[in-house]
């Protein structure tokens, strides 16, 4: 029997009672028929999350600046052999709680058109070509290719979702039908068509009016009958409730059940399909549509193997998890995910120095684990990556906090400490910018700076900005880190220190990474998937979803860094030998990664294609674009 039919002869055994029961997220147990507990909610956008220890990647915007499909896919394997570990062992207790599945809420493949959004480093970016790439190759990484699903990956947010956060529950984005289809659904139709991802997950708002977990024209019409999507669709959380009690399109949590079911919405996290029964009492449902949504639902659990002991994928031992050849590969990735932007020569660091590490981010371990994310048996902040990644002498001050505070008179001074340090150092590691806390996903945070996860300016805090200002001021030579998962303006950095590396929240290995890049163990690679602009000035309205002047496919003004930008410790040469050809030459003295991005205008600039190779010093490879 197919996993389908399966699936269909499972399901007519069940009641109505019992098929409502399972289209909540926490499904219990149908111990007549020898269904256990199953909880469908588990995340993994770098990493198996919230359950423990797993490897920490970097966070995704860092991953994406990689430009390296091949090693993203190694990734997705490695996080796809955790998280099948863990369940593993977790499904030996006879179910399973939230986190503990193999169904997994991930990757956030939206579109990050404005810096504001506090959840846009979840993302790979601004662009929807980088973003389908970058996208299938996790998927593919997660899902495996074998008899069995290895996971079950979801696509979110469907669709037309950026923020602002604070209204995201009823918020309606007003759109062109070019914007939608050549921004906003273009990464979906690439990851259905390429990677065929088992769940899309609906978002909270609303497109033109129409309610993305509840809009037929949405979840059938585009997603299913244009795009081929083909799994389940899952509700974001709460965001059924939001039908009724934000959008107010409804008059109650049966009616807005009965909405999202009819029109396409299979599994709600959240508990409004409970009413799903008084819904078909007052006629707004029938069973048979109930049924058919369950059984799309059971055939992705026994697609998964849930129910058989012969899945390849259940052998697979707790030892993999947060193991050596993942810490590697988390290095490396990690590596690549920093961006060098400017570099007059200063590195990398020559040895027999006393360098100075400075800043609210050097000694910060959240710096390195972004958000959803898993807990790491060992990391390395930035800090102690420099202590370890070389025998120069390391004197740390903190300087400042990420935003200011009042100083009492028994506080510590720290702006004086980080002074002296810098006097007493012949180079500063300048590390500043943001935390995951204070950019993110609706979080209750409202400062001079930031609200509810949104950032109001792209400026440095005030704070941290008199810091910056006081070390240049020393006159000793600067590396300027910038830790953040999105844009700074980097306009001061840029004119007054020596180099200056873009680092995203790098994961566990962040710190040795980072080492790894400022003493040349490793020439850096990375290059921005996203615009760096000066400041919000020279942009629309956050609310405003017009693609109008935004990224660098349509912004009209100066930038302080261009997407795809990113320098090398080597000198590449890039001859054009013809429409799909290239020979690169590393004329430098460094062996390199180096990603050639090809653009083309359709009429506006565009990514069309990139590959990513090694170039060793002296050495000429011949790349050709498909």
């Amino acid at each position: 029997m197919t996993f389908r039919e399966r699936a269909k002869e499972l399901v007519a055994k069940m009641t109505l009672e019992e098929k409502i029961s399972q289209m909540c997220s926490d499904a219990p147990a149908i111990e007549r028929l020898g269904v256990p507990a199953y909880n469908w909610w588990n995340e993994c956008l770098h990493g198996v999350a919230r359950q423990g220890t797993a490897t920490v990647f970097p966070q995704a915007i860092g991953m994406a600046a990689s430009f390296d499909t091949e090693l993203m896919y190694r990734v997705a394997v490695a996080i796809s052999d955790e998280a099948r570990a863990k369940y593993n062992e977790f499904r030996k207790f006879g179910y399973t709680q939230t986190y503990q599945g193999l169904t997994f809420w991930s990757p956030n493949i939206n579109i990050f058109r404005d810096p504001r959004w506090g959840r846009g480093h979840e993302t790979y970016g601004e662009d929807p070509y980088l973003t389908g790439r970058m996208g299938t190759a996790f998927v593919k990484g997660l899902q495996g290719d074998g008899k069995y699903r290895k996971l079950d990956a979801t696509l979110k947010h469907f669709a037309v979702h950026s923020g602002p956060e604070g209204c995201r529950h009823g918020f309606d984005a007003k759109i062109s039908e070019k914007d939608l289809y050549e921004t906003y659904l273009a990464a979906f139709r690439y990851c259905i068509e390429n990677a065929k991802p088992a769940a899309v997950m609906g978002a909270y708002n609303s497109i033109n009016g129409k309610i993305c977990c509840g809009s037929k024209e949405l979840l059938s019409d585009i997603l299913r009958d244009e795009l081929g999507f083909e799994g389940y669709v899952v509700s974001d959380c709460g965001a059924v409730s939001d039908i009724h009690g934000a959008h107010r399109a409804t008059a109650s949590p049966a009616e807005s059940a009965a909405l999202a079911v009819n029109n396409g919405c299979q599994l709600e996290c959240g508990t409004d399909f409970l009413h799903l029964g008084e819904a078909v009492e007052q006629g707004l449902i029938t069973e048979e549509t109930i049924t058919e949504a369950v059984e799309i639902l059971f055939e992705s659990r026994f697609t998964l193997g849930m129910f058989d002991e012969d899945c390849e994928y259940n052998d697979i031992p707790f030892d993999v998890v947060d193991c050596e050849e993942h810490r590697a590969l988390n290095r490396r990735i990690a590596a690549k995910s920093c961006i060098l932007l400017k570099n007059n020569g200063i590195l990398p660091l020559k040895e027999n120095m006393t360098v100075a590490v400075i800043g609210p981010a050097a000694d910060d371990k959240s710096v390195l684990l972004g958000n959803y994310n898993g807990t790491p048996a060992r990391y390395s902040t930035l800090l102690h990556g420099i202590q370890d990644g070389s025998d120069n002498r390391v004197i740390y001050a903190k300087g400042c906090d990420y935003i200011g505070y009042d100083i009492d008179p028994w506080d510590e001074r720290p702006l004086n400490e980080a002074i002296i340090a810098a006097k007493k150092a012949d180079v500063v590691i300048l590390c500043v910018g943001l935390n995951p806390s204070l950019e993110g996903e609706e979080n209750g945070v409202f400062t001079t700076d930031i609200s509810n996860g949104d950032k109001t300016t792209l400026a440095l805090s005030k704070i941290q900005r008199e810091l910056a200002e006081e070390i240049t001021r020393v006159g000793k030579p600067v590396v300027y880190v910038n830790v953040s998962g999105s844009c700074l303006d980097l306009s001061f950095a840029k004119e007054h220190a020596d180099a200056v590396i873009q680092c995203f929240y790098p994961g566990a290995e962040g710190g040795n990474a980072l080492a790894d890049i400022i003493f040349g163990k490793v020439s850096p690679c990375g290059r921005l998937p996203v615009t760096f602009y000066r400041s919000v000035d020279d942009l629309p309205p956050f609310e405003d979803y017009s693609m109008d002047n935004r990224t660098y496919k349509f912004f009209g003004g100066e930038t302080v860094y261009e997407f795809g930008y990113g320098l090398t410790y080597s000198e590449i040469e890039e001859k054009k030998i013809d429409e799909n050809t290239y020979e690169l030459t590393n004329k430098g003295e460094y062996d390199t990664d180096y990603s050639l991005l090809k653009f083309e205008y359709i009429p506006h600039k565009s990514l069309c294609d990139f590959k990513t190779v090694h170039l060793k010093k002296g050495e000429t490879v011949t790349v050709k674009f498909e």
